[in-house]
Formats: C-alpha cells, sequence, structure tokens
C-alpha cells in the first residue's frame, strides 16, 4: 500500500466560451466588474466592436481621465495601459497581453534621456515627448503630447525655452512645420509609418486618382508631402467626413479602416499601400485579441503597476498635456 502522500487532483480549467459568446460574456464580465473598456483605432475589428470607447491617444487619455469606473480594461500597447495608470492610481487597470510594446517607446529609454539631459544641462531643455513613451520617460518630461495636440502643446511652451521632442522625430519635424518653434529631435520612430515610402504613396496615386491621401505625421517628409492632409487618426475621421471626396487612402496603421467604415459607411476607404505590403500592420497592436480581453477580464490581470514615486512624477507633465488641451 501506498503510504506516501497523494497529490492533489488534477483539475482542468474551463475551456473558453466559444467566438459566438465571447461578446456576451465580456459584456458580462464587464457589468461584474464595474470596468470600462478603451480601444485604440489600430485595435482588432472584433475589440472596436466591443469596446465602449474607440479613439486615438489623447482621446482615450480624456476618457481614462474622467471614468468612473473601477476597472480600465485598455486595449492598446503597454504605454497606454501605464498612461490610464498614472491617471488612475486607484482604479484596476488591466490589458489583454502585457507583451503589447510599442518600438517608438523602445527607442527612447529613460536611462538614454536622463544621461543626454545631464550631458547637455546648460541646454536647460524643456522637454516634450510625445505619448507613445514609457512612464519613465514621461516622468523625466515637461509635458506630454499627442499627434493631435502636438502642435497647440508646442505652441503653449515658453518661447525662451530650448526644447528637445522625444521620440518621434517625424512627428517632431511636422510640428516644426506647423509651428515654426526650433527644436531638437530624438531619432526615434515608429516601425509602422516608416514602412510608407514615396515611391509606394505615388503608386497608390496612380491607381486611385480621385481618391485624397491622409497621412498620419509619423509619416515620413517624403509622405507628407505627396498627401492631401496630414493629421491625427482622430482628425481622419472629421476630415473624411467634411471632404467632398469619396475615396481616401489612409496611410496608417490599417486598423484605422474599420472605424472610417463603420463611422462614413458611404465613403470608400483604401489602405496605404507600404514598400512591400498592400497595408501596414502594428504586430504589438494586434497581440490583443478577443480571447485575451476575455481572460483579462476574468482574472483581472495582466495588470498594470507603477511605483508610486514613478506614477506621480509622470502625473505631472500628463496632466498639463490634458490641461492645456481644453
Amino acid at each position: 500500500m501506498n503510504t506516501g502522500s497523494l497529490s492533489p487532483p488534477f483539475i482542468t480549467p474551463p475551456p473558453p466560451p466559444s467566438r459566438v459568446n465571447l461578446f456576451s460574456e465580456i459584456e458580462r464580465l464587464k457589468k461584474e466588474r464595474h470596468a470600462i473598456i478603451l480601444a485604440h483605432n489600430y485595435q482588432l475589428a472584433e475589440i472596436q466592436e466591443v469596446a465602449d470607447y474607440v479613439g486615438d491617444s489623447l482621446g482615450l487619455s480624456i476618457e481614462a481621465a474622467k471614468t468612473n469606473a473601477e476597472v480600465i480594461a485598455f486595449c492598446g500597447v503597454h504605454f497606454m495601459g501605464e498612461t490610464a495608470k498614472i491617471i488612475n492610481p486607484s482604479k484596476t487597470v488591466i490589458i489583454p497581453d502585457l507583451e503589447a510594446g510599442c518600438s517608438l517607446a523602445d527607442s527612447c529609454s529613460a536611462a538614454d534621456l536622463e544621461a543626454y539631459l545631464n550631458k547637455h544641462r546648460d541646454k536647460n531643455y524643456y522637454v516634450v515627448s510625445y505619448i507613445n513613451c514609457s512612464a519613465a520617460v514621461k516622468a523625466l518630461s515637461d509635458v506630454i503630447c499627442t499627434s493631435g495636440n502636438a502642435v497647440k502643446i508646442v505652441s503653449h511652451v515658453p518661447k525662451d525655452r530650448n526644447i528637445l521632442f522625444v521620440p518621434d522625430q517625424n512627428l517632431g519635424a511636422w510640428v516644426i512645420e506647423q509651428t515654426g518653434r526650433t527644436m531638437e529631435l530624438w531619432k526615434g520612430n515608429c516601425h509602422v509609418h516608416i514602412e510608407f515610402t514615396r515611391d509606394s504613396i505615388e503608386r497608390a496615386r496612380k491607381d486611385h486618382p480621385d481618391a485624397s491621401i491622409v497621412a498620419h505625421p509619423e509619416c515620413s517628409y517624403a509622405v507628407r508631402l505627396l498627401a492631401h492632409e496630414v493629421c491625427s487618426t482622430e482628425k481622419m475621421i472629421s476630415y473624411c467626413k467634411n471632404s467632398p471626396s469619396k475615396a481616401f487612402v489612409i496611410v496608417t496603421e490599417e486598423g484605422m479602416l474599420h472605424r472610417l467604415r463603420r463611422e462614413i459607411p458611404d465613403k470608400t476607404f483604401i489602405p496605404g499601400p507600404t514598400a512591400h505590403c498592400a497595408c501596414a500592420e502594428c504586430h504589438f497592436m494586434k497581440k490583443n485579441t478577443l480571447e485575451k480581453l476575455y481572460r483579462a477580464l476574468r482574472d483581472l490581470k495582466p495588470e498594470i503597476l507603477l511605483p508610486e514615486e514613478l506614477r506621480a512624477a509622470a502625473e505631472v507633465p500628463l496632466r498639463r498635456m490634458l490641461e492645456w488641451s481644453k
């Protein structure tokens, strides 16, 4: 007779709901958790459909700041979840996939930025950080901006200060064009938007001669020159609604087309081609799935957690952005 200790019986976890039931299960869990689902414009179509709010970084920041929900399920990339936590320290902030990062945020580490600022103390930089950066970089910044408000934010910076704009050099260059302000630009970029090239957009213009070209300011200068309009994803909505054009080539991540087609069904939207593909896709954004969102709401993890000292330091420039954006 075996007198050794008995192992507890192995319990197989219940399978996830069928895809047909995932929407209803997410709705049930959302009510049970007193949660709100925020989704970026680049998320999968099915996530956009189940979200309470879909928007760009500025709109999502505003929604995160004003929500009364106890749980924020942020369907975006890691820095976006951090942003929601910075503004809502007492709330539970979860994201579907902790590995949903950002190549642009990775291009500027807090250690590198701090070292640069220490090396150039004589410049007394006013640091304007694009929201696509880590909480630690935000904590070293004077103010945050998004592509939707960058021109307005930079225009608010005291005229006697040297500006260091991090981390996106293409967005920064576009802001210089719009404001006339001299800024030093960090050498970072978005792996999605630099895939668009002059040749690929020239090809789109030839293939769709009646379409307007609408490009995100993270695109290169050569691509921006070919666009009829350069704007944030949120402003793409209003531009396309109000434009007399009936067709548009959208030069940003392909997830944006779902929202455009949903909100403006009587017009045609064509993904901007890259040098190698018919559209550009952010593999980080696409790490989030409906199944992962369901599990995050069920288990309340992965959860975004930040040291309080870091969170509080990062909140100052974020709040300044929200105030200057009014």
